[in-house]
């Protein structure tokens, strides 16, 4: 065996939702802030997100998490999220992979009954909560990044299902939630297939008629996911986030929850103490308590902490042979879907 590079990652999944977190065989991201590394590796060297995120290496599903030296004073390490689409400033699920990882493989020492563990992203400072016991990381609390909505009610003409509503939101990244209903659809799991279909076909849509970026942090900008949310009987949200090529989440969404409350703060639904329950298409739960009232930029905004469980179900090593014919993977539309 000859390998030109090697990587580790712990394997975690969140609710069903996997997060790999790299652990080994990378140093830094050239920037001096994670917004920086974001947008360095967006739009100057991608080859890191490509070598894992394609195949033969990976698939559709997933995402890699790289963590880094943290920019920040009081962070423990800088945080960004690798998918198959590009890379992404904050996720709720895989942050929460991360914290467990590195707990419970020892990078960071834990302590019982809670640990804290605070994460430098391009979002801002994360200070995630991990509540412990035996040796393991038995709940992740995350106090996220502001929310709040960018433009209320908006509607998009779409040639399959006339006009759709949405509202335009940033709970991490940006996000257009969307009622399903609207598309003639629900969120279930035999409706997987189409919910991740219908969901990046209609975000692409959106994308085209917005342009719209972080008022403090422009590095992160555009449309990252259609959110599809619907009431249950409960008062949970049921919530389906649909990612590039055309799958559905597995997990609740941290990010999309803490969206999903601002709309609701807007809508005078919620005040300061109360709490959401986002329940995935599998039944996944996650916790969203609405922290308290803040503002970024011109917008009304909220501060909130999602909670949710991970579990490692694995260790790899991966490799990249000097002769290997694809060095920075490839994708095919059996699995990816007709853009690939």
């Amino acid at each position: 065996m000859r390998w030109k590079r090697t990587l580790q990652t712990v394997d975690v999944h969140c609710a069903g939702e996997i997060g790999r977190v790299i652990t080994g065989g990378t140093l830094d991201i050239p920037g001096a802030t994670m917004a920086a590394k974001l947008n360095h590796i967006n739009t100057v060297d991608d080859s890191l997100r490509r070598l894992l995120c394609s195949e033969p290496r990976s698939g559709p599903a997933g995402s890699f998490v790289l963590l880094t030296p943290a920019t920040r004073p009081g962070a423990d390490f800088g945080f960004i999220v690798l998918q198959p689409d590009q890379a992404h400033a904050m996720s709720g699920s895989n942050a929460m992979c991360a914290v467990t990882a590195v707990l419970e493989t020892g990078m960071k020492e834990m302590t019982e009954p809670q640990t804290v563990v605070t994460l430098d992203t391009a979002a801002g400072l994360v200070r995630a909560v991990a509540d412990c016991a035996d040796g393991k990381v038995v709940r992740v609390s995350l106090d996220m990044p502001p929310s709040f909505v960018a433009r209320k009610d908006a509607v998009v003409e779409t040639p399959q299902w006339g006009p759709v509503r949405y509202d335009l939101c940033f709970g991490g990244v940006f996000y257009a939630l969307v009622d399903p209903e609207q598309l003639g659809l629900t969120i279930a799991p035999q409706n997987a297939r189409r919910l991740g279909a219908d969901g990046v076909a209609l975000r692409d849509l959106v994308a085209r008629d917005v342009t719209i970026a972080h008022p403090e942090t422009p590095e992160i900008n555009g449309i990252a996911y259609v959110m599809f949310r619907s009431e249950e009987a409960d008062g949970a949200v049921r919530t389906c986030t649909t990612l590039p090529p055309g799958r559905v989440d597995r997990s609740p969404c941290g990010t999309g929850s803490n969206a999903n409350m601002a709309v609701r703060f807007s809508d005078g639904r919620v005040k300061p103490g109360d709490t959401v329950v986002s329940r995935s298409p599998i039944g996944g739960e996650f916790t969203t308590l609405f922290l308290e009232e803040a503002r970024v930029g011109p917008y009304p905004a909220t501060r909130n902490r999602v909670s949710g469980q991970c579990w490692i179900y694995g260790i790899a090593q991966i490799g990249l042979d000097p002769d290997d014919p694809f060095p920075t993977g490839f994708i095919l539309s059996d699995t990816w879907g007709g853009g690939a």
